[in-house]
């Protein structure tokens, strides 16, 4: 009798076995999916409100101050949702940003209400 409900264990293990991979198949191939979705990432140096006049006195040479102090972190939005911070550094002549803080899940939730 212990050999067939040893059999019978064997069996329904190799089922469940065969039933995972394709599971495993299908969620790789919706994660691949989701890896193609393109995303807007845009880095933030500061803000500032001003006036329509003071909008068109701007011309070459204008400076426009912004809202953070130098030495302040950048911010990285996804979609215009915050979720990192960083600071701005030149890599082969181009602009970069070093990430130096990432914010969590639970503050990204925050942000949304």
């Amino acid at each position: 009798m212990k050999d067939k409900e040893l059999n019978i264990e064997k069996e329904g293990q190799e089922q469940s076995e065969e039933a995972a991979e394709p599971a495993a198949d299908q969620a790789e191939r919706d994660l691949d999916f989701i890896l193609d979705i393109p995303l807007e990432l845009s880095v933030e140096l500061g803000r500032t409100k001003m006036l329509v006049n003071d909008l068109l006195q701007l011309g070459q040479g204008s400076i426009v101050e912004l809202n953070k102090l130098a030495g302040e972190p950048l911010e990285i939005c996804i979609n215009r949702k915050l979720v990192a911070r960083g600071e701005a550094v030149v890599v082969n002549e181009k602009f970069g940003v070093r990430l130096t803080d990432i914010v969590s899940p639970m503050e990204r939730v925050k942000s949304l209400g």
